[in-house]
């Protein structure tokens, strides 16, 4: 199995900025590493429903949910500490793209876990890419057409009454 990431190129494609050594540091790190990063999750999936689907691939260490550093509700994200290597490239080969919530997931080596990473990074709390985004969680979108239909429903309303 893991001869399928000899490709430094294949460990990630994302750089986080944050790490404290070099790029080949950063290389070396993801090829040790038995924790993986899940990105793009709804943030109503639930620590139980994470747990489900990765520990299908191998032994749980420890699951820790991304948090909005204001609210402290999920915000889309977690890290998952496998106690294998083995298991954490299995995670990244089967998982990654699974539909989870609704979502695709993203499922990607992480450098190591320290204490504050759990927190998002955005301005507002949570992760800087939502600041950004233009989809949301389909319950989400359903919840604004509710209210936009109510909305063009009442203003109907009164224009007839008038």
């Amino acid at each position: 199995m893991a001869l399928l990431f000899k490709d430094l190129n294949k460990l990630s494609a994302y750089r986080d900025r944050r790490f404290p050594g070099n790029q080949d540091e950063f290389e070396e790190a993801l090829k040790n590493s038995i924790i993986v990063y899940v990105g793009n999750m709804s943030f109503y999936t639930t620590e139980e429903q994470v747990y489900e689907l990765f520990s299908r691939v191998g032994e749980i260490k420890k699951i820790i949910m991304g948090l909005d550093k204001n609210s402290k509700t999920p915000c889309g994200f977690c890290f998952i500490l496998y106690y294998s290597r083995d298991d954490t490239e299995d995670a990244v080969k089967y998982i990654s793209g699974t539909i989870l919530d609704d979502r695709p997931i993203r499922v990607d080596f992480d450098w190591g876990f320290q204490e504050g990473r759990q927190w998002g990074r955005g301005r507002s709390g949570g992760q800087v890419r939502d600041e950004y985004r233009t989809d949301y969680d389909p319950d989400i979108l359903f919840m604004i057409f509710l209210w936009s239909t109510w909305l063009l429903s009442a203003y109907l309303h009164h224009v007839s009454s008038v």
